[in-house]
């Protein structure tokens, strides 16, 4: 996933971050100590989410997700890169799970951000009138994108590509699985079974209509505003 052009630090990307020094091969480096962002509503208020699935979903998978990310970079700073191997290493093993939990937290910011609103679309906005000419209809948008979320094993995303310039439901089965380079990602949909089995059982479906219909549409809009002026879109 992309990153905001020079100048914006977007709510999708973490939260302000302490920085700490540390050494690798004798080399000074600059590195963070990453900051899990707070809930941003009351517990349970969401539409179709319980109290229960919310704190177990922010203060521990997501919460874990930056922990242990901390926890890699730390690790990786201390790491021998002679013995880096591509059947098994201890620094292969620390990459792989920094782009794993690094993806798990950007996107679980990403996931609740977006929320707080009715699920209606103004179809006379900026995103309104892009996802139409993408999809013919916010309704086609939509059942693609339930589609999508029955489909993968982790994420379903509504991203802007600037390869193409065109909205996309891309398929992530994990947090670092499935992304597409560059792509900038507006609306992410958590649809591993820890997002929803406490409240909804295997009843996927039911979860993904109660997520998007809390979904606030200006928020994304503006997000897709913010990006969309440096592919020659308004």
């Amino acid at each position: 996933m992309a990153f905001a052009p020079p100048g914006r630090r977007d709510t999708f990307l973490t939260a302000a971050n302490e920085l700490d020094y540390r050494t690798l091969g004798g080399e000074k480096l600059m590195a963070f100590e990453h900051k899990a962002k707070a809930f941003p509503f009351a517990y349970g208020s969401q539409k179709g989410m319980s109290e229960t699935t919310d704190k177990r979903h922010h203060d521990t998978h997501y919460a874990g997700y930056v922990a242990k990310r901390n926890e890699v970079e730390q690790k990786l700073s201390a790491c021998d890169r002679g013995k880096a191997n591509a059947n098994f290493s201890e620094f292969g093993e620390l990459k792989r799970k920094e782009t794993f939990n690094a993806s798990g937290q950007i996107l679980h910011e990403l996931y609740w951000d977006m929320l707080g609103g009715d699920g209606a679309m103004d179809a006379t906005s900026p995103l309104g009138k892009a996802i139409a000419e993408e999809f013919g209809s916010f309704d086609n948008w939509k059942a693609d994108m339930v589609a999508t979320a029955k489909a993968s094993t982790g994420w379903a995303i509504l991203c802007l590509d600037p390869s193409d310039g065109r909205l996309h439901n891309y398929l992530c089965d994990s947090h670092n699985i499935g992304a597409v380079w560059g792509a900038i990602p507006l609306l992410a949909l958590d649809v591993f079974e820890h997002a929803y089995y406490g409240d909804y059982g295997p009843d996927r479906a039911k979860y993904v209509e109660a997520y998007l219909s809390d979904v606030d549409w200006k928020k994304v809009g503006a997000r897709f505003s913010a990006h969309a002026v440096h592919f020659g879109k308004k």
